[in-house]
Formats: C-alpha cells, sequence, structure tokens
C-alpha cells in the first residue's frame, strides 16, 4: 500500500535532518580528535628533545655539579675512582682551581684489572703508586671534546697528551670516538665526554691507563 503524500514527505524531511545532525557532529569531533593528535605529537617530541639533552652518563647533574671531586661523587659508576681519590689523598687537589681534564675510569673499567689490583693500590703503603696511577689521567686545563679533536688533527692523527704526573698518554680517533693509549700500549675509549664542572671538565672511560 502506499503512504500517503504527506507521511512519505515527513520521513524524508526527518531523515534529512538525521543525516545533517550526524555530519555536524562528526564535523565538531574531528578538529577534536586533531587537537588531541597535535598535542600528544607535541609532547613526545619535547620529551625526545629532553632526553636529547640528558647525559649519557649518570655522572654530572646540572643542577647540583660542583668541582671535579663532588661531580664525580654523584655517579654510581664512579664510587671506586672516588674511593681511589680519597686514598691517594688527591682530594684537596682535584677540588683546587685547576682547571682540569680528567679521563675518569668506571667501575667496570677498574674491574677490568687482575683480581686484587684495586685493594693492592687502596693500601696505605701503596698510597704513592695510586697517586702516580691517578695523576696519570689528569691534564692540566680544560680540554673539552672540540679543543682535543682539533689537536688530534693538528697533530696529524695523533695528539700526545702531557699528563699531571709527567707521562704521555696518546689520543687518536678511532671506532667514531676519541681512543686513547697509555706508555704500556693499553687503550681506553672516551664513552662519555663533556662532563662539566667548576674547576674543569670530565671525559668517562671504559679502561684504566697505566703510566
Amino acid at each position: 500500500m502506499l503512504l500517503p503524500l504527506a507521511l512519505t514527505t515527513a520521513l524524508a524531511a526527518t531523515l534529512s535532518m538525521s543525516a545533517c545532525a550526524q555530519k555536524t557532529d562528526a564535523d565538531t569531533s574531528a578538529p577534536a580528535a586533531m587537537s588531541a593528535d597535535t598535542a600528544a605529537s607535541d609532547r613526545m617530541s619535547s620529551d625526545s628533545m629532553s632526553a636529547d639533552r640528558m647525559p649519557a652518563d649518570t655522572m654530572g647533574d646540572a643542577v647540583t655539579a660542583g668541582d671535579i671531586v663532588d661531580t664525580a661523587s654523584q655517579s654510581p659508576d664512579h664510587s671506586t675512582l672516588v674511593a681511589a681519590v680519597k686514598a691517594a689523598d688527591l682530594v684537596g687537589t682535584l677540588q683546587g682551581a685547576g682547571p682540569f681534564t680528567v679521563f675518569a675510569p668506571t667501575n667496570a673499567a677498574f674491574d677490568k684489572l687482575p683480581e686484587g689490583t684495586v685493594d693492592t693500590l687502596l693500601q696505605p703503603e701503596n698510597k704513592a703508586d695510586l697517586a702516580g696511577i691517578l695523576t696519570y689521567h689528569v691534564v692540566s686545563g680544560s680540554v673539552d671534546a672540540a679543543t682535543l679533536t682539533d689537536q688530534i688533527k693538528d697533530a696529524g692523527g695523533k695528539a700526545e697528551l702531557t699528563t699531571v704526573n709527567g707521562g704521555t698518554l696518546t689520543a687518536e680517533v678511532a671506532n667514531g670516538g676519541v681512543k686513547l693509549t697509555d706508555a704500556k700500549g693499553n687503550s681506553a675509549m672516551v664513552t662519555t665526554p663533556d662532563l662539566m664542572a667548576s674547576n674543569g671538565v670530565i671525559h668517562v672511560i671504559d679502561a684504566v691507563l697505566l703510566p
């Protein structure tokens, strides 16, 4: 049976209004969804930038960084180094005006030494030997990564660094980073450069260097 003309017209009008209402709702929600996506993207970008600014190593706090000893003491990865500095009575020296450049071995670097070496060096009777090893990791002046790289380039690929104990370290670019070679032919890589302290700069290394 055919619907009366008036009823047919009313149904058509109702369907048309419903379609318009659905379109309006969709149009209204789309900008909100886009805004939410944009805000999330902005947050991710901001978080990524913040992460890029974070140091690769636990040493060094941008807010509380002090002198070299204070900065090293903030790092759980350098507790052996800090203990050695104290045992060698070098705290006062490394808290001095400087500036100093310190190549700082991690705990894992000290663990690479033959078993018992660290315990032996920490004994009071071996204080002079320990001090000699530690000062072999220190260079006078503030030599950041850019300066060190320039020195290597200017020297034709290998730069000789005179350490505080009078010995020399050879620095060169290798495997995408800076490699240091000691007097005995052992080498260490700089794993985290340019940790700034109030009286110098610290470069983290992955092995202990021996004079």
